[in-house]
């Protein structure tokens, strides 16, 4: 019997081998929660456009924007774990958004194996070109002057950005007043019309109003500067302790993907996630850095990063829907 179940095993583990050896035979659907032209999927166009550019790999990034990244998340997280369907997602998909929600298609731990963490970038403070705050610091110390009367913009309730930008405020010990919009870019557009005071986005959503002079940005939600936008104050130089909040996107399999394609799947993508060209592209396109973060690390940066917005959720008294 013991020899039988060796056989089994052995038998199982060369299909496998075989299978990574192979794979891919066929275009690989990667799910992205935003529409496009955002951060995630500007991340996700420059690293899949790369690996078929290098390895001649097919891939079909499918948007599918809307219900909280319900819609992308949770369809990932029913696929088939056999490498030909992936999710590329960010912070608030795994460390906000179930924070939020008592009910949520998907669960991180159940439901998926992150693959590599693809890049990290830190959100801008932004305001209108003619408002008369010039700094982070300025802007903390008009929030305070007038608690709860400056208006903030966000791509909607519960996002990152909204989280982001209520730790910002509360840390610094202020008050200000949510206008959720239904996207980062109306948000921005609203901060370039004058419709809310300021806003935190990424850069990609910041660059075409900033280009335009139309918005001007104060600083970033991270504790320290930037290399790829050195220019700005830190959270931390404006004087608001312990904030460090920035947008990760990462690449996702569904639970149970053999563990050699998910090996495939990182070396391809960390070999070039390191090429120069790469790492400039994605600091001239996104404000941002890549990393090849694997598994493990990622999985622990993940669970720190809802450790953080849990806190924030408590302290802002923000109550699951």
């Amino acid at each position: 019997m013991r020899s039988l179940m060796t056989l089994v095993v052995a038998t199982i583990f060369a299909v496998t081998a075989v299978h990574a050896a192979d794979y891919p035979t066929k275009p690989i659907r990667v799910l992205v929660p935003f529409a496009p032209g955002g951060v995630v999927d500007t991340s996700t166009r420059i690293l899949t456009n790369r690996i078929s550019e290098k390895l001649g790999w097919q891939f079909v990034v499918d948007n599918r924007p809307g219900a909280n990244g319900f819609l992308a998340t949770g369809t990932a997280a029913r696929a088939t774990a056999d490498g030909y369907t992936l999710l590329s997602a960010h912070t608030g998909e795994f460390a906000v958004t179930p924070l939020l929600f008592k009910e949520t298609p998907y669960d991180f731990d159940r439901d998926f194996t992150p693959i590599i963490m693809v890049s990290d970038a830190p959100m801008l403070v932004v305001v209108n070109a003619g408002s008369p705050f010039n700094t982070l610091k300025d802007l903390i110390a008009g929030a305070k002057a007038k608690p709860g009367q400056l208006t903030f913009g966000s791509p909607g309730s519960g996002s990152v950005n909204h989280m982001a930008t209520e730790w910002l405020v509360a840390a610094a010990g202020a008050k200000a007043l949510h206008v959720p919009y239904k996207g980062g870019a109306p948000a921005v557009s609203a901060v370039a019309s004058n419709e809310v005071v300021f806003t935190v986005a990424g850069l990609p959503g910041v660059l075409p109003h900033l280009q335009a002079k139309r918005v001007k940005v104060l600083g970033v939600t991270t504790a320290k500067r930037s290399p790829q936008v050195p220019d700005y104050m830190s959270a931390q130089e404006a004087g608001i302790p312990g904030v460090d909040a920035s947008i990760w996107v990462g690449l996702f399999a569904p639970k149970g993907t053999p563990k050699e394609i998910l090996g495939v799947l990182y070396k391809a993508s960390a070999d070039v996630l390191t090429q120069p060209d790469v790492k400039q592209r994605y600091g001239q396109v996104g404000g941002a850095e890549t990393t090849t973060m694997g598994n493990a690390e990622f999985t622990k940066r993940i669970r720190a990063d809802i450790e953080r917005y849990k806190k924030v959720v408590a302290q802002v008294g923000i109550k699951q829907q």
